[in-house]
């Protein structure tokens, strides 16, 4: 039986944050009951150029700035999450190393936060401390842009869900994820693999009728024995193009509720993310969860 037991959700008390707080994490914390923990992570580095205490030695300082920030956190949402099971836990250090460590230390099912999202400039980054940890951890990782601009009525609550799949090897465990979690809600699921030219020199024959008929008979074939090996019958939408963009297409002309996506193994410096996962979850149109 799917379940989501125990939800991480590392908070930093921006706009951004609350908005994923209430419309991501709350609704799944209340349909599966979960075990969730707040967590804030304060960076060990501190500007005393900007104190607010009189005159203050450094040791007075931080344990001002460690008081404020327990305020904070255990004012954060007190009435959203006043009666689910709650942990508040305040470390120092790295947050992203910190949230990272923490969730393989719990074993937490799900990480929540939020992005930076669209914008002429801000659709270049996801946030430092969201794309280390989309990076380095084990556990899915659920996040969205814009969710401090979501109505009191947008949480979510899946109805059809989209997975993307390369047929790389973590595909599977993506699909599987997206299957259960589909099953779970009662949520139609779909497919989509995009198909590009790798090779410069094919670029003549992207769209002969025979080449394209050629790879879409070869693709739909690997996607089934994907289907078969994981136990899955979702409808699959084959595109062709740039990877980001035909997802996120498809994830709006198809109205999905979640995106679903692979991160891969770790693999040296190269992490467990790829350039389309990134920029995927920056411009999709609904949240995302990476697998």
């Amino acid at each position: 039986m799917f379940s989501i037991q125990k939800i991480l959700l590392p908070v930093e008390f921006s706009e951004r944050c609350f908005g994923a707080a209430r419309h991501l994490a709350h609704p799944l914390v209340k349909h599966f009951n979960s075990e969730t923990t707040i967590l804030h992570v304060m960076s060990p580095y501190y500007d005393f150029g900007t104190a607010e205490l009189a005159s203050p030695s450094p040791r007075d300082f931080i344990t001002h700035k460690q008081a404020q920030a327990k305020q904070n956190l255990d004012a954060f949402l007190s009435e959203d999450f006043g009666t689910e099971s709650v942990k508040r836990v305040l470390l120092e250090g790295d947050p992203a190393r910190k949230i990272v460590e923490y969730a393989q230390a719990e074993h937490s099912d799900l990480i929540v936060m939020p992005t930076h999202g669209y914008g002429p400039f801000r659709r270049l980054l996801l946030g430092s401390v969201t794309s280390k940890v989309l990076h380095d951890a084990d556990c899915p990782v659920l996040t969205a842009a814009h969710t401090a601009n979501r109505g009191p009525g947008e949480s979510i609550s899946p109805k059809h869900i989209l997975c993307a799949i390369d047929l790389g090897p973590h595909s599977a465990k993506a699909l599987e994820w997206a299957s259960r979690f589909a099953g779970h809600f009662g949520a139609s699921l779909t497919l989509v693999h995009v198909i590009t030219s790798l090779d410069p020199r094919t670029e003549e024959y992207y769209f002969a009728p025979e080449w394209r008929g050629y790879v879409l008979d070869r693709t739909r074939t690997e996607v089934q024995r994907l289907q078969d090996r994981v136990g899955t019958h979702a409808e699959v939408d084959l595109e062709m193009g740039e990877v980001a963009k035909a997802v996120c297409f498809v994830a709006s002309d198809r109205k999905a509720d979640l995106l679903v996506i692979g991160r891969g193994l770790a693999a040296g410096v190269l992490g467990r993310f790829r350039t389309n996962a990134y920029a995927i979850i920056r411009e999709s149109p609904c949240p995302v969860v990476s697998v």
